[in-house]
């Protein structure tokens, strides 16, 4: 178990999450990883984690949100999530790019 020093509510959250990643067919590790960045998620939007992102803060939150970015429907991830990763990436120019331009520059992923 990934947590340090989660609530018992967080605790119950994790295995719920877990649990119905199971149910949906993921293995052991991808639903105990599902529901550890969800709880983590939910900790840091309602400020119980010492560091969060400002995505992690302003992002709809995990249980609204749902499969609506998953990567690969219409819309797919954000600016704010594509620009992040070319921060990360060290992609120049980023700040001037648009959606469409971070996604070429990042490979299309």
């Amino acid at each position: 178990m990934p947590r340090g020093q989660w609530s018992k509510k967080r605790e119950r959250q994790y295995e719920h999450i877990k649990e119905s990643a199971k149910d949906r067919g993921e293995s052991t590790d991808r639903a105990e990883e599902i529901a550890a960045r969800t709880v983590n998620k939910e900790r840091a939007r309602h400020g119980e984690s010492k560091q969060s992102s400002r995505q992690s803060k302003k992002d709809i939150s995990s249980g609204r949100r749902g499969g609506v970015r998953s990567h690969k429907g219409a819309g797919g991830r954000t600016y704010e999530q594509l620009y992040e990763e070319a921060k990360n990436r060290n992609i120049q120019g980023r700040s001037k790019m648009n959606k469409s331009e971070l996604q070429k520059a990042l490979g299309g992923r």
